[in-house]
């Protein structure tokens, strides 16, 4: 098996703008997605001529919405990807897809697509507290849409939001395990943060976002999530991300193993690797700026900055350290031993992780610390 190498797809369009959200996402009246297509095709054209002789193990359509996205711009999209790159054996494709966007014809025509994995926003699993997301689907509409997923998908996976106002152990408990009953394969568990720019982070910054736990509240929270995850055979591979075995996101393993993938799309992100150099790429945020740059430059790309030494490494911890596998060192240009070492063994001598001169890991005790470790680690 080649080295992993991802793409990632950025769709910037959804219906509405959730007020906890920061990520590039827009809406939009009128979408022209056959202009949109031809400019994911040329991107694609300009990223393949960058990397060739790469093996590509996964795509992954993100936003934003991708499920408002036409069957043919995903099947345009996919035929463009299989023209440019070798495909691995074991490709995984996913879709992000949120309930109020779905209908199975669509679901048919991504699966034709090649499409073959579902990572659904339903959020959360009551009404009152969807509502109060800003979602715009119902408990009953988000179950459909994971059921009409998993008659047509191979692999479905869905988002839930927790340390919601007013939430106590107990009902994230219940919610959490009334999800599990599914028969869920993956899940994906993240406590909300207030965020600048978004209205939830406008309405707190005025004493308006009432309700939010407290730090122990919040530690009780992530306590539950993992007891009961475990106990339902979904382990923490990830911070946030819980797994049967064999049923990983291959696509972020490639992130947080710090392999190569491209970012193609408004405000997408890349670590490429040309000529034996690492590449930290981006893309122009605003959509109409993207597609105008494609169209008359022949580039989405704002961004291609090499990666330095010390760069590469704090990259390598931040995103592997994140993981229950660890970080593998071996063959890594290390800091200075002597002062990292003396770091490792007093985080070590903590409880916080563990290191046996190969793969460094944080324990789950060091797990809900996991931004003070990574400080010490990283701090000159």
């Amino acid at each position: 098996m080649p080295e992993a190498f991802g793409l990632y797809i950025h769709w910037p369009f959804c219906q509405a703008k959730c007020p906890y959200c920061d990520f590039n996402s827009h809406v939009a009246r009128h979408i022209d997605q056959k202009r949109w297509l031809a400019a994911y095709v040329a991107e694609i054209a300009r990223v393949g001529a960058l990397t060739k002789g790469r093996t590509l193990t996964s795509v992954f359509f993100g936003g934003g919405t991708p499920s408002l996205m036409d069957p043919e711009t995903v099947d345009g999209i996919m035929a463009a990807v299989r023209a440019m790159w070798p495909l691995s054996n074991s490709i995984e494709v996913t879709l992000e897809a949120n309930p109020t966007s779905i209908e199975a014809g669509r679901f048919h025509g991504y699966r034709q697509a090649g499409v073959n994995r579902i990572s659904m926003g339903i959020q959360a699993m009551n009404d009152a507290d969807l509502r109060a997301l800003g979602r715009l689907h119902t408990v009953d509409e988000g179950l459909a849409a994971f059921e009409t997923a998993r008659g047509i998908f191979d692999r479905v996976s869905f988002d839930l939001i927790y340390a919601r106002q007013g939430q106590g152990v107990a009902d994230w408990q219940a919610e959490l395990e009334r999800a599990l009953a599914l028969g869920l394969d993956h899940l994906s568990l993240y406590q909300l943060t207030i965020e600048d720019g978004t209205a939830f982070g406008d309405r707190y910054a005025i004493g308006k976002l009432r309700g939010l736990p407290d730090e122990d509240l919040a530690a009780d929270l992530y306590e539950v999530t993992q007891e009961v995850c475990e106990k339902a055979g979904l382990r923490a591979y990830e911070v946030s991300n819980h797994a049967k075995d064999g049923y990983e996101s291959a696509h972020n393993l490639t992130y947080w193993r710090y392999q190569d993938y491209a970012g193609v799309g408004p405000g997408a992100h890349g670590r490429l690797t040309i000529d034996s150099v690492k590449y930290a790429t981006e893309t122009s945020l605003a959509p109409g700026r993207w597609l105008e740059d494609v169209e008359t430059t022949g580039s989405g790309e704002s961004l291609r900055s090499p990666l330095s030494t010390k760069d590469q490494w704090a990259e390598r911890l931040l995103m592997g350290l994140r993981l229950s596998e660890g970080v593998d060192l071996d063959g890594v240009l290390l800091p200075p031993h002597d002062v990292f070492q003396n770091k490792i063994n007093g985080l070590r001598d903590s409880g916080f992780v563990t290191f046996d001169g190969r793969t460094l890991r944080v324990t789950p005790l060091g797990r809900p610390v996991l931004n003070g470790v990574l400080r010490c680690l990283l701090d000159d």
